[in-house]
């Protein structure tokens, strides 16, 4: 049952694809079964990948998903029966080498990066959480952040993006990034219950109470 349910996933992905799917998926059956990933054509030695080591380049150059369309074929898979949990991050990733790589920003990396802030680009995830217990999860929006957005507003459109495509309300987790009242201001009209983690040295305040005269 479980198998038919994922032959029938990757169907309806492939046939969601343009030019060049035959190889865009061959690259990413690559990508999801090897253990580590020395180089970008180091992926075409893979078993899963069946075609020539060209192929993955022109997986990359020739292919254009359409992203809308992939996230409502996503959508359709996520589980309604009770409120579904979404989770959503902002990861970044260093390219200090990369001097012809168009759009590079400041990105912050504290457990991987040394030193912790370098030149790289910003990616915005959000997912879908399926289980309770395990590790797998659905990305339904995974998107670079350019330099004219910030990790705010990128997960505020990807949030109103996902809350659209969804008949139920969904309880969506920040970490410590959105924990602000940027963040709440700009996602109080999406249909979407919030778990924020808030910063330790983050200062709330409330009301004042009544002039004690």
């Amino acid at each position: 049952m479980i198998f038919q349910k994922l032959q029938a996933f990757r169907q309806t992905i492939y046939d969601g694809f343009g030019t060049a799917r035959d190889a865009v998926f061959d690259l990413m059956d690559a990508v999801l079964t090897s253990a580590g990933v020395s180089s970008f054509v180091s992926l075409s030695l893979s078993p899963v990948f069946r075609r020539q080591w060209s192929s993955i380049y022109a997986a990359v150059q020739d292919s254009r998903p359409p992203r809308a369309k992939l996230m409502k074929q996503y959508v359709q898979w996520v589980c309604t029966s009770e409120q579904p949990l979404l989770a959503g991050d902002h990861t970044g990733w260093f390219r200090r080498d990369a001097v012809t790589l168009r759009d590079r920003g400041w990105e912050h990396d504290a457990e991987r990066g040394r030193p912790p802030v370098s030149v790289g680009q910003g990616y915005s995830t959000l997912a879908w959480i399926p289980e309770t217990d395990g590790s797998w999860a659905l990305p339904l929006r995974h998107e670079r952040i350019s330099s004219f957005e910030t990790p705010i507003s990128k997960a505020v459109f990807q949030l109103k993006q996902v809350t659209r495509q969804l008949s139920v309300r969904p309880l969506a987790t920040f970490d410590r990034e959105y924990g602000n009242a940027s963040f709440v201001n700009q996602t109080q009209t999406i249909e979407v219950d919030l778990l924020l983690r808030v910063a330790s040295n983050r200062v709330l305040w409330n009301a004042p109470p009544a002039y004690a005269g």
